[in-house]
């Protein structure tokens, strides 16, 4: 049986955020992210009915449906995290500053890779940390590039450093830092 997934509201005002507009904050949440969770739920729901039988790996309409859902899972969930994080000033605060300096050598290193991997992603630079090496990395991935893009054109036209310096002047760190105390083992 598949579970309905809700758009969570926007946790700021439309309006809230540095070098932002409020008519990209509504776009991007109202249209684009809301567009994950109604087709994810429109697979998830196809896929109780679906012919199992039929997939192979050469083309099934389960193997599509399949590839979608996870397209429309991660735009969900990248998003909603996007948005939990942002609504800040932008200053960095927390533990996670001690593990960003020993990771990257030291807090402006660490922003310049962040800036060079958002200018050269297709889709989303993520900052994270990888249990396989537990330290912390900027990630970049292509996939969601469809609509990324329009979420900052709008107000910056093709100057993607001037959307990724708003974007870091908007961050919540504090929410940065409970996300890595939660998320990431006692190191």
């Amino acid at each position: 049986m598949a579970f309905e997934h809700k758009v969570k509201p926007l946790p700021y005002a439309y309006n809230a955020l540095k070098g932002i507009s409020e008519q990209v904050n509504k776009w991007h949440h109202d249209k684009h992210y809301a567009g994950y969770v109604a087709k994810r739920n429109e697979i998830e729901k196809k896929l109780e009915t679906i012919d199992l039988a039929a997939a192979n790996a050469n083309f099934s309409e389960y193997g599509e449906l399949k590839r979608r859902e996870t397209f429309n899972a991660a735009g969900q969930y990248l998003h909603e995290i996007y948005y939990d994080i942002m609504g800040g000033n932008g200053q960095a605060e927390g533990d996670i500053v001690k593990h960003i300096e020993k990771d990257f050598g030291s807090f402006d290193k660490w922003k310049a890779d962040f800036i060079a991997a958002a200018k050269t992603s297709l889709g989303w630079t993520v900052f994270c940390w990888d249990p396989s090496d537990n330290r912390l990395h900027n990630y970049t991935g292509d996939s969601h590039n469809m609509g990324m893009g329009w979420a900052y054109y709008f107000d910056y036209g093709p100057d993607r450093p001037g959307y990724i310096n708003a974007f870091l002047e908007n961050l919540n760190w504090k929410a940065v830092n409970e996300r890595f105390k939660k998320f990431v083992p006692k190191l």
